[in-house]
């Protein structure tokens, strides 16, 4: 018999028709106090003071109610001592490939509130760390010193080996990225290669002769968005597309852009590995005499609140962050309770608006 299973037939003072008086004790001070208050066991108090589904949803409400009623509240560090459960979720966003990316990003904005909203639901915290790594363990120190129940991580970066290794013998973390048949963590995140493929499809249906790619293709997630992009132009025999390998800050994305166009002046269609990319294609295009969408189309990936904002609004390639922030938080809490679950790709969305 499981574990949570002993624990609920084994537990007689769990019954929610035990003795739940006020009148019993004053201000308990100890769990044994609070146990013998609510009449039920030690062990029962604190699961039902967790929120813990071992014990029947009407029991936890009346002991939480005696408990908000007596003053009487479970100290942290003292119940993760004895639980081994710190009730927090490290979120990282590791940088190798983008030291310069900052927290207030848009794509990371989005992300950081959603994946927040859905971890503070469970009732746990959350610990942001933003790494720039400079050693190959720092994954596993994050773990081991933070005494974290779990680990999300935003992005693979230009760390995929770390990750490959720490997911061989740490099961609860979730990654959104790029999936491949290899990896030993579970993962979620957008059919990039698809995304790619639409954004060539889109710009081919408008016309357009001479392609641009801008982004850096040593990130899985953008490497699978080129290829994407890459295979429908040679689908139809169209030549490959001049790639940028522009970084994702607005400034060095602008830079990149207004050099594409000096370099390369017949350049009518651009596909961008982010939103942020294609809104500085756009600044470019206007510093540069060429007017978005007559002269050239301009496609995104995201979709970011704010690309519809955009002067024009932004053609993207939509990833659905809010569903991908939900289903990396049930597969985690679902990891950290011992289940398999497989990675989940996402289909991508072609929305269609001014820019191209």
């Amino acid at each position: 018999m499981s574990q949570s299973k002993r624990s609920a037939v084994k537990d007689p003072q769990a019954d929610p028709a035990g003795p739940l008086s006020s009148e019993a004790s004053p201000s308990p001070r100890t769990l044994q106090e609070m146990a013998k208050l609510a009449g039920v066991s030690a062990a029962t108090v604190s699961r039902a003071l967790a929120d813990s589904d071992l014990i029947a949803l009407k029991t936890r409400r009346r002991i939480q109610a005696l408990a908000q009623k007596a003053g009487f509240s479970v100290n942290p560090a003292a119940r993760m001592l004895r639980t081994r459960q710190s009730h927090t979720i490290a979120l990282i966003l590791p940088l190798g490939h983008e030291k310069g990316q900052h927290l207030s990003d848009p794509f990371f904005m989005a992300m950081l509130a959603y994946l927040a909203d859905a971890v503070s639901q469970r009732g746990y915290d959350l610990l942001l760390r933003r790494i720039e790594p400079t050693q190959d363990d720092w994954l596993r120190q994050i773990i081991d010193r933070s005494r974290v129940d779990g680990v999300l991580v935003i992005g693979q970066s230009d760390q995929a080996r770390v990750l490959q290794r720490v997911g061989e013998d740490y099961r609860p973390m979730v990654v959104w990225g790029q999936w491949h048949a290899q990896q030993s963590y579970v993962s979620v995140g957008v059919d990039n290669f698809e995304g790619g493929r639409l954004a060539a499809e889109r710009l081919l249906l408008q016309g357009r002769q001479r392609l641009a790619f801008l982004g850096n293709t040593a990130v899985p997630e953008f490497e699978a968005r080129y290829e994407g992009f890459l295979s429908q132009l040679q689908s139809v025999s169209r030549a490959a597309p001049v790639v940028v390998p522009a970084h994702l800050t607005s400034q060095d994305a602008l830079a990149a852009a207004e050099q594409l166009f000096i370099d390369h002046p017949d350049i009518d269609g651009v596909f961008a590995a982010s939103d942020v990319v294609a809104m500085s294609v756009i600044r470019a295009a206007a510093t540069s005499g060429r007017s978005v969408p007559q002269d050239l189309s301009v496609i995104g990936f995201d979709d970011v609140p704010i690309a519809a904002q955009s002067n024009p609004p932004l053609t993207t390639i939509r990833q659905d962050l809010e569903r991908g922030s939900e289903l990396m938080c049930d597969l985690l809490f679902r990891r950290m309770k011992g289940e398999d679950c497989d990675s989940v790709r996402l289909p991508p969305q072609l929305i269609v608006r001014a820019s191209g």
